[in-house]
């Protein structure tokens, strides 16, 4: 419809057609359409219900624009800018610009008013039905009488916007759809694939303890250490102690090198590389971030010039965008040599020759890294060294004479100091090809890398938690009883009573001694019918452990002799019986048995056992050690080589030698130098110079051998237990075997100054001592638990001194009480002692 029609139609709209206000005509609801006359073209005011209506149109926005797309449809022309009221004027120019001349003289008014006419009619009845219609279905909507739901802003959820599409919930997780299984041809819920890195809530990554930044020394007293995020308490890690902390940064896998305490977790967490490069940034008093170059140019933000604009903002240039073809040209040239074969992957390396530098490749100088040390350089040359040096450096006749009478080892520069007129007179060094060896010796053997020491607060924590001496009481702290003689005492042996002491000197006596009172009661001389050149010391003397006898073994040159004191009152006549069986049988290979007189037997001495070896020759008892049951007892002749240890069984008079080949008896390693029986099994241990061995007597097979690691062994002793053996040694070591532990020591004890003499353990306190050259008696306390899995405890507990040392000679011999913590020593110097608590 052309806008004359249009402005026709305004002009004679009838009296049920109203104008909008967008200049469309709606037709009244209800009215019919009829032919209607010309009206004058200002109309009336429009009736209420179609001013309603119109309201109505302009709040529904789809109605308005269903409707314009319907008027659109019908036109068949484009639509042409609003007309305003003059129309006359505006037919006039559109009727110069739309038609031609002739079809002006050819124009039918009245035909073209009563097609204009149906037309509006038409559209107007449309227009109020359709009116009409939408009046009538808002009508027929029951209203929402639900709860009215807002966000968290207050907005009505219907009208305010929304933060997710349509394919996401309101909490922003993803929905579903449905899909048909490709495998089961049913339907299921598909979701969208999740990305780990936005949609997934890792819940690992969260810091465990709440607590936020207080203390932590709050937490110390408790046994939690702060609060989750659900208000439940982080429980405190178990952790070791120091010497667990320094174990595992020795032993262990090299973690607790790189690892840091953290507070708030109570563990130690591993450092990654970046934080270790920090830290050793920072040791090194450097800049913590890896890419700030502190000399770059610097820039001058502030001068005296005025810029207009200091800083640019133009955007990147497009060849950072692009790859560079410099680059390009550097790759393209590595590539033709690998082709071309100059460049050979994993090409093996140049061979060394035969003489090059132990510490460096190249002579250029290394870079410097923490863990380098360089070759310790020579000293500088002094003036001593000078080949004219000043006159205050030259030695006289005096110091000459002292320096070549010096050790090299302690001379104080290795040459002697000369004068020469020129250097041409400068003779040749003859220690130069030494020094040059001992330099190239100290290169080899100087230390490669540069170990970093460890940074302990407080050594004392390190150390184990031992008890007091205090609370170990009762042990030997002074001397309570001596008992002198006249030349040097080498054993001392105390009865299975305890009243009775006996002691062995140097000078061939063997002597009696009421122990509480110091008296000497008795005396035997064990060389008796031996002749005066041939006399010899007492070398040991033991009494047996049998309380039902009082019998005593004395050892000395080419004889064992057996005492029944009878002095031990009611247990004399039983022992002089048990001395005495009805049938001996002798082995006279090994050693002879004689009966002594009835003089001797009176004063008691019963028996005498002659050793001697295979050849005719006198054998020297340094050792005697008695069985516990008290019918055997083992000498030990350290010279005699397959028969050093002989087995004496006293009620029948029989000796054998369990060893009648020697091991290597050329070597003096193998020299046994003691023994000991076990005191519950039938094993028996030898002691050579440099090794224990375990013998079953029962099966007469080889048990196991302890390796001590010591140069020569002096003494040794079986604990009460049987499983913990305690050796001596002449390079100032007493060590402690744990027998079910190991072949090596248990601990090792390296208090003495001098060599021990005598090791020994109480049969009933845990207590056991040690007698040294040093004139020194060192007493110690160890605890031996029936828990297999917790160690022995060992602790010093008191350094006894009174001995003398004679001749480089201190404490030779030791003897506890058998049931009071009493200690006996035997001394160099003369004198036995009683040490008591």
């Amino acid at each position: 419809m052309s806008e004359t029609r249009r402005g026709r139609d305004r002009a004679t709209a009838p009296a049920s057609s109203v104008a909008t206000a967008g200049g469309r005509k709606r037709a009244q609801p209800g009215a019919v359409p009829t032919k209607a006359a010309t009206a004058p073209a200002k109309s009336k005011a429009e009736p209420a219900l179609l001013a309603n209506d119109a309201a109505l149109a302009w709040d529904d926005d789809e109605d308005d624009d269903d409707a314009a797309s319907a008027a659109d449809e019908d036109s068949e022309e484009e639509p042409f800018p609003e007309l305003h009221g003059d129309g006359d004027e505006d037919e006039e120019e559109d009727d110069d610009s739309g038609f031609a001349s002739d079809e002006i003289d050819q124009w039918d008014d009245k035909e073209l008013e009563a097609h204009a006419d149906a037309d509006a009619d038409e559209d107007d009845l449309r227009e109020g039905d359709e009116a009409l219609a939408r009046m009538i279905a808002r009508a027929r909507v029951k209203p929402d009488e639900s709860e009215r739901r807002t966000n968290r802003l207050g907005i009505d959820v219907n009208i305010a916007a929304k933060l997710y599409g349509e394919d996401r919930h309101e909490d922003g997780s993803s929905r579903g759809r449905l899909v048909r299984s490709k495998i089961t041809g049913e339907e299921k819920m598909e979701y969208p694939a999740i990305e780990p890195e936005y949609d997934s809530d890792s819940s690992t990554e969260d810091v465990e303890n709440r607590v936020g930044n207080v203390p932590m020394e709050w937490y110390d007293d408790l046994p939690h250490i702060g609060y989750d995020i659900n208000g439940r308490r982080v429980l405190r890690p178990a952790k070791g102690d120091e010497l667990d902390k320094f174990l595992a940064s020795v032993e262990g896998d090299g973690d607790a090198w790189f690892s840091a305490h953290d507070q708030t977790s109570g563990r130690d967490v591993k450092l990654t590389d970046e934080e270790l490069d920090i830290i050793q940034r920072l040791q090194r008093a450097e800049v913590p971030v890896d890419d700030y170059d502190p000399y770059e140019p610097a820039t001058d933000w502030f001068t005296q010039h005025q810029h207009t604009m200091p800083l640019s903002a133009r955007p990147e240039p497009k060849r950072r965008f692009v790859p560079s073809k410099w680059e390009h040209k550097k790759v393209m040239k590595i590539v033709r040599a690998i082709r071309q074969g100059r460049i050979v992957a994993h090409a093996p390396g140049k061979e060394r020759p035969a003489f090059y530098s132990i510490w460096t490749d190249a002579d250029e100088a290394r870079a410097d890294h923490p863990m380098h040390m360089p070759a310790p350089k020579l000293p500088l040359p002094t003036h001593i060294e000078s080949y004219n040096p000043p006159a205050e450096y030259l030695f006289n006749d005096e110091e000459r004479a002292e320096w070549e009478a010096a050790e090299p080892e302690d001379r104080k520069i290795p040459f002697l100091p000369a004068k020469y007129a020129s250097l041409r007179l400068v003779p040749g060094y003859d220690g130069a090809l030494q020094e040059r060896f001992q330099r190239c010796l100290d290169l080899y053997l100087a230390p490669r890398m540069r170990r970093q020491r460890l940074d302990i607060d407080d050594p004392e924590s390190l150390l184990p938690k031992l008890p007091t001496p205090r609370e170990l009481r009762p042990f030997p702290t002074h001397t309570d009883v001596m008992y002198t003689h006249t030349s040097r005492v080498r054993a001392a042996s105390v009865d299975p009573t305890g009243a009775w002491l006996l002691t062995g000197a140097d000078d061939g006596h063997v002597r009696l001694w009421d122990m509480a009172l110091g008296r000497c009661v008795a005396t035997w001389d064990a060389n008796a019918g031996v002749a005066q050149g041939d006399r010899s010391p007492v070398y040991s003397v033991q009494w047996s452990p049998n309380k039902q006898h009082a019998i005593a073994a004395v050892a000395s040159v080419g004889r064992v002799t057996l005492l029944a004191p009878p002095q031990c009152g009611a247990v004399h006549t039983p022992s002089q019986a048990f001395l005495t069986p009805p049938a001996a049988a002798e082995d006279a290979q090994v050693a002879r048995w004689t009966r002594a007189s009835e003089a001797d037997r009176a004063r008691g001495v019963c028996v005498r056992i002659h050793l001697h070896s295979a050849k005719g020759s006198e054998l020297v008892p340094k050792q005697v050690r008695w069985h516990t049951r008290g019918d055997y007892f083992a000498t030990v002749c350290p010279d005699a080589g397959g028969g050093a240890v002989l087995i004496h069984q006293v009620s029948k008079h029989r000796s054998q030698a369990p060893f009648k080949k020697a091991r290597r008896s050329g070597s003096s390693s193998f020299a046994v130098q003691c023994v000991a029986f076990h005191p519950s099994r039938p094993v028996l241990f030898v002691a050579t110079q440099r090794y224990v061995r375990m013998y079953d007597l029962a099966q007469q097979t080889l048990v196991k051998t302890l390796q001590p690691g010591v140069r020569w062994i002096s003494s040794l002793d079986v604990h009460p237990s049987g499983d913990h053996l305690l050796v001596g040694s002449y390079d100032r070591r007493v060590l402690w075997f744990d027998l079910d532990l190991s072949e090596r020591p248990y601990k090792t004890l390296r208090y003495h100054t001098r060599a021990v003499r005598a090791v020994a353990f109480h049969p009933r306190y845990p207590l056991f001592a040690s007698a040294s050259d040093d004139g020194t008696v060192h007493v110690y306390h160890g605890t031996v638990y029936s828990d297999l899995l917790q160690n022995a405890l060992l602790v010093p507990l008191k350094i006894l001194r009174g001995h003398t040392v004679q001749e480089a000679l201190g404490v030779l011999g030791l003897q506890w009480h058998p049931t009071l913590p009493w200690l006996l020593s035997a001394g160099a110097d003369g004198d036995a002692r009683l040490w008591t608590p």
